[in-house]
């Protein structure tokens, strides 16, 4: 059985989240949308979205964090009758031209993570992308591997049961060390994942919410949590990458 949504975490992204919606429902997919705290005029927004046939809203009571709001989402998918979600960013910087690629890619192989891995275009800030570098390398070594091409890309197809039997037993970072943490862990677990492109433009209504001291700082936490985590499954690790 494979049915799929999309689960968009939504904070002050008023100007931009209705057309990312409409581009979802036009290709077939219903929506599940996180109110992650946002403003009254954001909330008035998703409020109206979710009038319409096949959306759906959860609303958190604060800000939690785009982990919390995207683990949120994945959990109304899966007590909805979902068995698959697409994580997808509510500010429009993902193409969602090569969308049909992605769903064929998961009905092809349902068990596995179909992860996007970003192609920039010219808006992208140059210290964000460099920047990017220093976490793809320590990526690499807490899973003693290449495999993982992007981990920071927010554009992806996941399983929903082994991704919330994961968040069931494993901290996953709530904020912008989501999308990496979960990655690593799954790795861990030697789960699936492929690859597709995603074109990425920054970010359409002008909206950034990754705080340079803060973010950099959760995300340096989570490397260091995941590099002990990753000695003490040093020996599991290299054994199952003898196996393959």
């Amino acid at each position: 059985m494979h049915k799929l949504c999309a689960v968009i975490p939504v904070y002050d992204h008023e100007h931009a989240v209705a057309e990312v919606v409409t581009r979802l429902v036009v290709t077939g997919l219903d929506c599940v949308l996180v109110d992650d705290g946002s403003s009254p005029a954001c909330a008035e927004v998703l409020d109206r979205l979710a009038r319409q046939a096949r959306i759906f809203l959860v609303r958190l009571p604060h800000n939690q964090g785009k982990g919390r709001a995207v683990l949120a989402g994945l959990r109304e998918a899966q007590s909805l009758g979902y068995t698959h979600a697409l994580q997808v960013d509510a500010d429009g910087q993902h193409d969602l031209s090569n969308l049909d690629a992605f769903i064929r890619a998961s009905h092809a192989a349902p068990d596995a993570v179909i992860c996007g891995y970003p192609k920039y275009d010219a808006s992208v800030p140059k210290g964000r992308l460099y920047s990017r570098y220093l976490t793809h390398v320590w990526v690499w070594i807490n899973t003693l591997s290449l495999d993982i091409r992007d981990s920071m890309c927010g554009f992806r197809i996941y399983p929903l049961a082994p991704a919330l039997l994961l968040a069931d037993q494993a901290h996953i970072g709530s904020r912008m060390d989501f999308d990496t943490e979960i990655l690593v862990r799954l790795h861990w677990r030697q789960q699936a994942m492929y690859w597709l492109p995603i074109k990425v433009r920054y970010p359409t209504d002008g909206i950034s919410h990754f705080r340079m001291l803060r973010d950099n700082v959760l995300i340096s936490r989570m490397h260091a949590r995941l590099f002990f985590g990753m000695l003490l499954r040093a020996p599991l690790l290299l054994w199952f990458k003898w196996q393959r």
